[in-house]
C-alpha cells in the first residue's frame, strides 16, 4: 500500500516515552516546592466519548508566588528553585490522567491558571489550552479567559472534587469540545 495524505502520521508515542515520576511537580532534584499541593485529573475523551489511551499531556505553569521559572520578575521576587513548572502525563486505557503539582499564584495581569499541551498519534497539530481554578475572582477579568465565548467559558474552568483535588476533563472534538487555542 502506499500511504497517502489522509494516512495517520506521527508522533508515535513508545510506552516509555513518559517517566513514570514526570507528573509530580512537586519536587525538584528532590527538593521540594513551596506552597500547597494540589491534584489535578480528569479523562480525555474523543467526540463519541471513547477514551484515549497513551495520549500524551504536557503542563506547564507558574509557581505559588504567580512566578514562571523562564521569566523571573523582580516586582514578585524569584521564582522558586524547587519548582520545575513542567511535567509531563500518559492517559492510561481509559483516558485518564493525574498530575501533583502546587497550586500556582496568578501571574501579573492573569488568573491562577495551568496550561495544556495535548499530542497524540494522528493528530495533525498539537493542541493547546488552559485550566482556571473555580472561584477565582480573577477569572472575570482573566485576558485569555475573555477570548472564550462566555458560553464555553466554564469548559476551562476545573472542578473542585474535594479539597486540593481538581478534575479537568478534556473533549477532543464534538458537543462541549474543550477550546483549545492557536499560538
Amino acid at each position: 500500500m502506499i500511504p497517502t495524505g489522509e494516512a495517520t502520521i506521527g508522533p508515535f508515542f513508545p510506552p516509555r516515552y513518559v517517566d513514570a515520576a514526570a507528573n509530580d511537580l512537586t519536587q525538584f532534584e528532590g527538593r521540594m516546592a513551596q506552597g500547597e499541593a494540589i491534584e489535578i485529573f480528569g479523562c480525555v475523551r474523543q467526540e463519541d466519548g471513547a477514551p484515549l489511551d497513551n495520549l500524551v499531556l504536557e503542563i506547564w505553569q507558574a509557581d505559588a508566588k504567580g512566578i514562571y521559572r523562564h521569566a523571573a520578575d523582580p516586582r514578585h521576587g524569584e521564582a522558586d528553585e524547587n519548582f520545575f513548572g513542567w511535567g509531563r502525563a500518559a492517559t492510561d486505557s481509559a483516558g485518564n490522567y493525574r498530575f501533583r503539582t502546587v497550586r500556582p499564584g496568578a501571574p501579573a495581569g492573569r488568573a491562577r491558571h495551568v496550561n495544556f499541551m495535548a499530542m497524540f498519534s494522528g493528530l495533525m497539530r498539537i493542541l493547546k489550552t488552559t485550566m482556571y481554578f473555580p472561584g477565582e475572582k480573577a477569572n472575570d477579568a482573566d485576558p485569555v479567559l475573555a477570548a472564550v465565548p462566555p458560553a464555553r467559558r466554564a469548559l476551562l474552568v476545573a472542578r473542585q472534587e474535594t479539597p486540593g483535588k481538581y478534575r479537568f476533563d478534556l473533549k477532543l472534538r464534538g458537543e462541549n469540545e474543550t477550546p483549545f487555542f492557536d499560538d
